[in-house]
């Protein structure tokens, strides 16, 4: 007689977890604007005059991402993701990559050379994360 202890469960390779890729690039997302948003909250005061953005900027810029990765992280963490959800985090994040580049090309925000750069790698690095978040949709 078989126990319960002896019996093996055999998961097919093909059988893995098919939103993987998703949850990594959603928990990436997480980690990443909540870095951002504490970060801008806390130190707001040091980097307004390091990257030339006011701090009636940072301040407004930390809360809505401290926010948006709490929200990111529920839709990362739910049994099964939302479809819908992830379209609108890549369409946020699509959206925040552009502007991004364009308050650079238009100087917006007047940033000093340090802070450009670091809203175009920050662009880009929001950028990079919808297409590993639309990438990883695909596959569901």
């Amino acid at each position: 007689m078989m126990s319960s202890h002896d019996a093996v469960t055999v998961t097919a390779p093909d059988a893995a977890r098919s939103d993987s890729l998703l949850r990594f690039a959603l928990l990436a997302d997480v980690v990443l604007t909540g870095a951002n948003g504490i970060g801008y909250l806390a130190l707001a005061t040091v980097l307004d005059s390091f990257l030339g953005v006011d701090r009636s900027v940072l301040y407004p810029v930390g809360v809505f991402l401290t926010g948006y990765a709490l929200w990111l992280l529920t839709v990362a963490r739910r049994e099964d993701i939302a479809r819908g959800a992830v379209a609108v985090v890549i369409a946020l994040n699509t959206a925040w990559a552009v502007a991004g580049v364009a308050a650079v090309a238009v100087d917006t925000l007047t940033a000093t050379g340090a802070g450009d750069v670091w809203i175009v790698f920050q662009a880009l690095t929001v950028g990079a994360m919808a297409a590993l978040q639309y990438a990883g949709l695909r596959r569901l």
